[in-house]
């Protein structure tokens, strides 16, 4: 079905949202990488309470699927099924000082603008956002951490949207965090959090913020089209040092390459394909699984089908 057919299909139920709904919308141009196929129809609520009508009037048997600002996200060229939600900046993306030490945020805030947000607060804490190429959506769900920090430090409560649209309230320990990720049902929409830090005079917060930048500057391929960390770090090691002790620094497969700076990193060269940077991404796994008996697990959310005729190698695909 087109994405056009599925909303005449809906009809009158989606007629009172006032988001902005877009049949048959590219993914790849969200995707930090570049590459990937359509979303049958993207949704951009104007706020929690359009969210929350959407979620009544669609259907439980249509799929809805939540992306970011698409920093760490991988599309199939098959396409996502469905209704894609993107928080909107306007509805979602604000951060307000409502203590000495506690900001309440949205969910598509960028980690960028919420570590800035805490700057001007003079709330310590949160210089680590400075570095992570995501929003806060993501990062309360997948536990996002850099510089010896991670969000569950951060969070006090998130308040989040289910699939039939009823508000939920979620406290740190309710959202059972552990190593990037979370336990928070995976139906639920987070759009806003209550976050803590504590009083830090914004020269020091500066520098801190200063020191992030500086180790991504010299460190990650940041001004390519990549997604950030490609796996999480396996216990007792790191990623990047079994990515290289397999020999895969710089591997090449179509037009994606890990990084030869961070091979952690995967990047689009200018042609990769969403086939290309994870088929790139499943030999990474199998070679280094082979080399050392580690299974590599993937941090970067992989969403969508394969296109009609396109498959994962029967060897890798025992990794899936």
């Amino acid at each position: 079905m087109s994405g056009a057919a599925l909303v005449s299909k809906l009809g009158e139920r989606l007629s009172g949202l006032r988001g902005k709904l877009t049949p048959d919308a590219g993914m790849d141009k969200i995707t930090w990488f570049r590459a990937g196929g359509e979303a049958e129809v993207l949704f951009q609520p104007q706020d929690e309470e359009d969210l929350a009508a959407f979620l009544r009037a669609v259907p439980e048997e249509i799929p809805v699927t939540v992306v970011g600002i698409g920093s760490n996200l991988l599309v199939r060229e098959g396409g996502i099924k469905g209704f894609v939600v993107r928080l909107s900046a306007k509805g979602f993306g604000q951060a307000e000082t409502i203590s000495p030490t506690r900001i309440r945020a949205g969910a598509a805030i960028p980690d960028k603008r919420l570590a800035a947000a805490a700057l001007e607060a003079g709330i310590g804490g949160f210089h680590f956002y400075h570095g992570i190429p995501g929003a806060l959506g993501g990062a309360l769900r997948m536990n996002a951490g850099a510089n010896g920090v991670e969000t569950r430090e951060r969070v006090v409560e998130v308040r989040a949207l289910d699939r039939k649209g009823e508000l939920h309230v979620l406290s740190n320990a309710d959202m059972g965090y552990a190593y990037r990720k979370s336990a928070a049902p995976g139906d639920l929409i987070f759009t806003a959090a209550l976050l803590e830090g504590y009083r830090e005079e914004p020269e020091a917060i500066r520098a801190a913020m200063d020191a992030v930048q500086h180790h991504r500057e010299t460190v990650q391929p940041i001004r390519e089209k990549t997604g950030g960390s490609t796996f999480k770090n396996p216990p007792g090691s790191s990623a990047w040092e079994e990515v290289d002790k397999a020999g895969c620094r710089g591997l090449v497969i179509g037009g994606a390459q890990m990084s030869p700076m961070h091979c952690n990193f995967m990047i689009n060269t200018g042609t990769a394909t969403g086939y290309d940077l994870e088929y790139l991404g499943e030999t990474v796994r199998a070679k280094v699984l082979e080399r050392s008996g580690i299974r590599l697990e993937w941090e970067i959310r992989r969403l969508g089908a394969f296109r009609p005729g396109q498959a994962i190698d029967p060897f890798l695909g025992q990794l899936l």
